[in-house]
């Protein structure tokens, strides 16, 4: 991944999922890193929470009070 971007949240494809559509609707444009996905391709085992969320520096503000709205509603 280019270093012009910061991985602001890992866990499952479900969860990563959302979190990249709610960024999305603020018009903050992310990547998603599936490890699960390559691992599989590859024929290797991972923990099923490794799918990872990356924003671009220029957007790492304004997607964060974002991505900590969305943790706390997860884990409440």
């Amino acid at each position: 991944m280019s270093e012009d971007y910061t991985k602001v949240f890992t866990d499952n494809s479900i969860l990563v999922n959302r979190l990249q559509t709610l960024l999305n609707e603020e018009g903050i444009g992310s990547r998603i890193l599936d490890g699960i996905e390559s691992a599989r391709l590859a024929g290797f085992g991972v923990p099923t929470n490794s799918v990872q969320l990356f924003v671009l520096n220029t957007d790492l503000e304004k997607a964060q009070s974002i991505v900590n709205l969305y943790r706390e509603k997860i884990n409440s």
